[in-house]
């Protein structure tokens, strides 16, 4: 078992190295019928690409998703959809010197350790490029959201960068696509490209915290036990390179709560239950509860930095290693379009499941 898959009833495969000619994913599971072309696909392939500012990675790839099955005349078949994207500017020569030498916090030892062989160009198989096939996946699971549930709206954002942190009464949600780190705030951006433009000058990086809300979620998505809708997507964000924790809702903090701060207390609306707070991020029981479900995980500092650090090689020995190449210095910018792109495949994951299991139907209220 190469473990390469996510999803249950929208599976997505992803493949492809870094330095390799191309990578991609098989999108099955689809239902038939969806419009669908590049052209849905592409507008989130551009909010992850690299080199769109000094404060991501360099290297200048178009990112140009290809469709080359599953699709007629502008229409989803119900068979695998193929997604390819090519490589177009690798220079593999950048990781001649850390051939035998591995890098400290990254994946090169224990893909080592593990297989016997790696692929040393970019990290192969562990590099965040790997990401771009899941938001390649996520615009084909937008565009069957959008006919299925057209209210539905998936936001993603950065809300802390190292130290530094929103102020969440100030946030203006209209600034996200204003600045290069999508963040809710004017003033924030410009305090934080100043910061991360010292990191990046010194040779150093960062981590960030981003969050990822979808507004519009029925209620009544996900199971109670073994296929928890917070279950998968936690298990969904953690998978996503360098993420180190995942919450849901208040997350860690709710440990800090009373049962009277904590429980979401209910009232009957117009249009039928009302939740008066969201501690738990619009999931109880594994289940969703129609309020947004709110999403939050952190990402640790690139380790590709040009400050030399301790390691050792293959051979056992003892040596100071410089990463060289072109690095993001705080990869957390990038990782929020493909935070929104797990959402939303595990959003359209659960609906065909719910829709496979209840049809739909609900319990009735009042």
């Amino acid at each position: 078992m190469s473990f390469n898959t996510f999803g249950h009833m929208f599976r997505v495969t992803t493949w492809g190295e870094s330095h390799g000619p191309a990578i991609g994913c098989t999108v099955d599971g689809c239902p038939p019928g969806i419009a669908l072309t590049e052209a849905d696909i592409q507008p989130w392939m551009e909010k992850r690409k690299p080199g769109t500012s000094k404060f991501t990675t360099q290297r200048k790839e178009a990112d140009e998703v290809r469709i080359l099955s599953g699709v007629f005349e502008g229409r989803t078949t119900g068979t695998p959809i193929q997604l390819m994207i090519e490589n177009t500017d690798q220079r593999s020569k950048d990781y001649g010197d850390i051939a035998q030498a591995f890098r400290p916090g990254h994946a090169d030892i224990t893909y080592h350790q593990k297989y016997g062989v790696r692929d040393y160009r970019g990290g192969g198989r562990s590099s965040a490029r790997e990401t771009a096939s899941r938001v390649a996946a996520g615009g084909v699971a937008r565009a069957v959201l959008a006919q299925l549930l057209p209210g539905l709206r998936i936001t993603g954002y950065m809300v802390q960068m190292g130290p530094h942190a929103i102020d969440r009464d100030k946030m203006d949600m209209a600034e996200i696509e204003n600045n290069p780190f999508w963040v809710p705030s004017a003033e924030v951006a410009a305090h934080w490209a100043d910061y991360l433009d010292g990191l990046r000058k010194s040779g150093s990086s960062v981590g960030a915290v981003i969050e990822v809300v979808a507004s519009g979620v029925p209620a009544g998505l996900g199971a109670p036990l073994y296929a928890k809708l917070d279950s998968d997507l936690a298990a969904g964000m953690m998978s996503i390179n360098a993420v180190k924790a995942v919450e849901i809702g208040d997350g860690m903090a709710a440990a800090a709560l009373t049962g009277v701060d904590n429980a979401d207390e209910i009232r009957m609306g117009p249009d039928g239950p009302e939740f008066l707070s969201n501690h738990a991020g619009g999931i109880l029981g594994g289940i969703s509860t129609g309020q947004p479900v709110v999403c939050r995980f952190a990402v640790k500092p690139t380790s590709s930095i040009l400050t030399p650090r301790r390691t050792i090689n293959t051979a056992g020995e003892e040596v100071d290693l410089i990463t060289k190449g072109r690095h993001d210095p705080c990869v957390g910018i990038r990782a929020v379009p493909v935070g929104e792109a797990m959402m939303a495949c595990i959003l359209l994951d659960h609906l065909l499941m719910d829709r496979g299991q209840t049809g739909g139907q609900r319990g009735t209220i009042g």
